[in-house]
């Protein structure tokens, strides 16, 4: 059991780290190159990496019959809609405002768990979630006072946000079949980007686009750290619990913040530093809901 607890936070962490990244990360690439083609590049590293060591290396099954549905309904609400329109939406506001957004989702998964789930939001667990949106609120309010964000960019990261929550509550409620999760995230990326590629070619516009360093390093560091690494992470914690792997969504804005502003001159304050004590005092008191 405390083996389990350890597995649990540690993963939890890495994950909200490195998923945190993912704004900053873009918001560097996309200054020498579109969006949709940061995108596609990043999904097509991450899908064969993954899908060579599933099945190449660990000799892991092919999806079969039904699986093949799942898999691409998955890919297309995580991947093309949720990612595609992050990515596209990072255009329009900060990177500390695009982690912010990722705090929505708790909420989001826990009122979809409600509807298709049959969840029971226990009294404890909602006093987890209300501490951890004080918090977010809290390092987040410096950030809301003086960021560029459009009306435009806000919406595309909401429906983004609608996405994700839904491809989360979709994932946790199929049978997968003792699938490989390794699998099931590779075929989603390739699928998922493979669907968006149309979309590349139609707006590619070579001025717009430098394969330089710059460029590499952030699709590079998207596709590993993130597709691979975090999706993976992501993917066992649903499994374990879904309500529950939610909460660890809170933490990437505040990791966001820290990261934007070693790498992007992004203010953290002393709001900051109250909003991280919080959501950890949340989800402490949240993974005993359960």
């Amino acid at each position: 059991m405390i083996k389990k607890q350890y597995s649990w936070l540690f993963a939890g962490l890495t994950f909200a780290i490195f998923w945190a990244s993912a704004s900053t990360a873009t918001k560097i690439g996309l200054t020498v190159a579109q969006p949709l083609l940061i995108a596609v590049t990043r999904f097509g590293i991450a899908a064969i990496i993954m899908l060579f060591v599933s099945h190449i290396l660990q000799k892991n099954r092919l999806p079969k019959g039904r699986e093949w549905l799942q898999i691409s309904i998955y890919g297309i609400l995580n991947i093309s809609i949720y990612l595609g329109l992050y990515v596209v939406a990072m255009q329009k506001v900060t990177a500390g405002i695009g982690a912010l957004a990722v705090a929505i989702n708790p909420v989001l998964i826990s009122f979809f768990s409600v509807i298709f789930l049959n969840k029971k939001l226990t009294l404890t667990l909602i006093l987890g979630l209300i501490i951890c949106t004080i918090g977010v609120v809290s390092a987040a309010w410096p950030l809301l006072e003086n960021a560029s964000v459009t009306y435009e960019g806000l919406l595309i990261l909401l429906v983004s946000m609608l996405s994700y929550a839904l491809a989360a509550i979709y994932f946790s409620a199929k049978k997968w079949n003792e699938l490989s999760l390794l699998t099931i995230n590779g075929w989603q990326t390739f699928i998922g980007g493979l669907l968006l590629l149309p979309f590349v070619i139609f707006l590619y516009n070579s001025q717009l686009n430098h394969f330089n360093l710059k460029f590499w390093s952030s699709v590079t560091w998207l596709a590993i750290p993130v597709s691979i690494i975090a999706v993976q992470l992501w993917l066992w914690l649903l499994k374990t619990n879904a309500v529950k792997a939610g909460l660890w969504l809170f933490l990437c804005p505040l990791f966001g913040f820290i990261i934007a502003a070693i790498l992007a001159n992004e203010v953290i304050s002393l709001y900051t530093l109250i909003g991280v004590v919080l959501v950890f005092g949340g989800l402490l008191i949240a993974k005993k809901a359960n």
